[in-house]
């Protein structure tokens, strides 16, 4: 993993060559996105006791996208989330290794920082001001929306038919979305079997092509929404009814998709803050750190449910968002394992933005 940085390093919007300002602004869908077909292959294994050789068991990850390549699966609430974290200077050693050689270590853990309401008001309207101010090019036809982050997972692991928390080591991910989100492209070496990645493009193997919406979004269809802070958060609770543990920390959790793996135009990007401010319960963690060790300030909601808490983490002096996290707030046993208070269950830094001229391109090779 990478240790706290001495100076600030954005992630930046470039076509070509940069275009913006180097800014580290992010929003990963539906934050609990779940993983694919072949990890609940893995939990079926784990439940049916492994034999001698190591079983990772992702039970709920945190899977970011416009899409999943397979069905996804809603487990039950308080199953695992393959979540988890990095502690800034602290590294993953030891453990097992998994498809795409990313080492797994103990699970990593954190301070679970105090929250407070005040302040939150201005915070996050000095996030929407700096969000409004920004200069986003437009996606042109035949372009892809690339993003880059590094991120982490904390998940149970299953040694001689006993279990733990493990995580995994800081690892780049790599995403790319067309505009209109039939076409896709994702490098993550704890989801791909295959260290090339696999496609993300509609259909979906079994021929369906999911309309798009906020939990399934595309930058045609952000484009599309409506800027008023009310009225976005009113679709959003009406788009996602049903999902999650509370309606509420759902609305939440889906403006954090929409803050990291997607391209929102500007008003719309501020918008979204606005939003997030009318959701009850939201509060602010005056220490965070994102995936790379950045410290920052963090807008925040508890899972009364899960007792998880997910993190929004903002630079303190420029505004701009840096990534995100899930931290483990309250006790909870979850397959026979103990996760404690301050469990890093995710972690991520956003590291790049960049328009790119085709799938699989980098913004490197695209200048």
């Amino acid at each position: 993993m990478k240790a706290t940085q001495s100076r600030q390093i954005p992630a930046e919007w470039e076509e070509s060559a940069p275009l913006l300002p180097q800014t580290a602004r992010d929003l990963p869908a539906g934050r609990h996105q779940f993983h694919k077909e072949r990890l609940m292959a893995h939990i079926q294994q784990d439940i049916q006791g492994n034999e001698s050789a190591m079983v990772a068991a992702p039970v709920r990850p945190k899977t970011r996208g416009f899409r999943l390549p397979r069905p996804a699966f809603t487990l039950p609430v308080m199953a695992l989330t393959v979540a988890g974290a990095v502690v800034a200077g602290t590294a993953l050693n030891g453990g097992g290794v998994r498809s795409g050689g990313v080492a797994t270590g103990p699970a990593l853990t954190t301070l679970v920082g105090a929250t407070t309401t005040k302040g939150l008001p201005q915070l996050l309207d000095q996030v929407s001001t700096v969000a409004a101010e920004e200069t986003h090019p437009t996606v042109k036809p035949g372009q892809y929306v690339y993003i880059e982050s590094e991120t982490a997972d904390t998940f149970v692991k299953t040694v001689d038919n006993k279990s733990s928390l493990a995580s995994y080591a800081l690892h780049k991910r790599q995403i790319w979305q067309s505009a209109d989100g039939t076409k896709g492209w994702l490098i993550d070496p704890t989801v791909n079997e295959n260290s090339e990645g696999e496609t993300l493009s509609l259909p979906d193997e079994q021929g369906n092509t999911p309309k798009a919406g906020v939990g399934h979004q595309s930058y045609d269809f952000l484009t599309q929404l409506t800027t008023d802070p009310d009225k976005l958060l009113k679709l959003i609770y009406k788009e996602t009814k049903g999902q999650g543990n509370t309606p509420d920390q759902q609305a939440f959790s889906t403006i954090g998709d929409l803050l990291t793996e997607s391209y929102p135009p500007a008003d719309l990007y501020s918008a979204l803050f606005k939003a997030a401010a009318k959701i009850p319960g939201v509060v602010l963690v005056n220490d965070a750190q994102d995936a790379i060790g950045r410290s920052g300030v963090a807008v925040a909601r508890l899972d009364e449910t899960s007792g998880e808490r997910e993190e929004w983490i903002f630079d303190k002096k420029t505004h701009v968002f840096l990534g995100d996290r899930t931290v483990q707030v309250k006790k909870v046993f979850e397959y026979g394992v103990v996760v404690k208070p301050g469990t890093i269950r995710y972690t991520s830094a956003i590291t790049k933005r960049a328009i790119v001229a085709g799938m699989k391109q980098t913004p490197a090779q695209n200048s």
